[in-house]
């Protein structure tokens, strides 16, 4: 499998320029915000939504300097959308590091959301990127709609399969969906491309938060034992949904009782998450998730043969074999 160093090629040199450009973006005289700021660029992850920007856009006709305005704004949005979640999930770190809201509280980490929020909107405006602004908007939408879902579902565990999928097309696969549309329009794609690629996100991201669900029930490296958090947050995940399904109504009724308790009691979560392993949940998933990533892989088989379209299939076959 190829590794993200070897993906990124096709578009080395754009990804290299975007650390300007998103540096820049962020620049601001006050001086409490700059450090913030500065801590943010310094902790950022693989950023492989830039990367779906860039990608999308050169196995669509190239790179243009619109593809950077994409980019960024993609990422302005997507750190937005993650400042904002830690402080709803009352969350002490982010990727290894100390989150915005745990070094300056929650006060400040709202503002902080909000400021990148506000840069994002004007850079799609000072550089004619409404139809960015458009593709990217849309895909906070749904972000919200599907966060918003799933808190209402969680309160009674009541998810069925099928908002399962609703909540994570919204939650997850909307924003990954963004970053190839928007890369796409960004080279001057046509609707009907621009769509297709929106398709190709969508099946893609579909089949990341898959992986992401499966990866909770993976050992951690401290205990050796899977970790739970999604059961002690009472998030429906593929496995558990699945398995639910298969049991009895009162196996069933007793099953949730449980994860309701689980977050107080470490030994009743860790019988759960037994059970799930035991059980069809993580084979189901498994299979759903390749169902995805072949989807994905189909919709790619459109585009003219090269480089970036080789490098899009390697990063799918990244985001399902990954270990965290």
């Amino acid at each position: 499998m190829a590794n993200l160093a070897t993906i990124r090629q096709p578009v080395d040199r754009e990804m290299r320029e975007f650390q300007g450009h998103f540096k820049e973006a962020m620049r601001t005289s006050v001086p409490l915000l700059d450090h913030i700021t500065r801590y943010i660029v310094r902790s950022k992850g693989k950023q492989m939504r830039p990367l779906l920007v860039y990608l999308s856009a050169a196995a669509n006709g190239g790179t243009t300097e619109r593809s950077h305005i994409a980019a960024t704004l993609i990422e302005l949005l997507h750190t937005a959308t993650l400042v904002h979640d830690d402080v709803v999930d009352a969350a002490d770190t982010r990727r290894g590091f100390l989150s915005i809201n745990a070094l300056w509280k929650s006060k400040v980490a709202v503002l902080v959301g909000d400021y990148l929020l506000s840069r994002g909107l004007l850079i799609s405006m000072e550089h004619e990127g409404i139809d960015l602004l458009r593709i990217t908007s849309k895909a906070v939408e749904a972000m919200s709609e599907g966060e918003l879902l799933q808190i209402e579902k969680a309160r009674r565990l009541d998810i069925t399969e099928s908002v399962y999928f609703d909540i994570i097309r919204r939650k997850t696969a909307s924003l990954i969906a963004a970053c190839c549309a928007a890369g796409t329009a960004s080279a001057g794609g046509n609707a009907e491309q621009v769509e297709h690629m929106r398709r190709f996100g969508e099946e893609m991201g579909i089949a990341f938060q898959i992986k992401d669900d499966l990866l909770d029930f993976s050992p951690s490296s401290s205990t050796g034992k899977p970790t739970g958090g999604d059961i002690k947050e009472r998030k429906m995940t593929l496995p558990l949904i699945h398995t639910l399904q298969s049991m009895g109504s009162m196996e069933r009724r007793k099953t949730v009782r449980g994860i309701k308790k689980s977050k107080e009691d470490p030994a009743l979560a860790q019988a759960l998450m037994e059970r799930i392993l035991a059980g069809p949940g993580m084979a189901y998933a498994e299979q759903r998730m390749q169902e995805h990533r072949d989807r994905a892989l189909a919709l790619l088989e459109a585009l003219p043969a090269g480089d970036a379209r080789t490098a899009l299939a390697n990063l799918v076959d990244f985001t399902i074999s990954r270990k965290k």
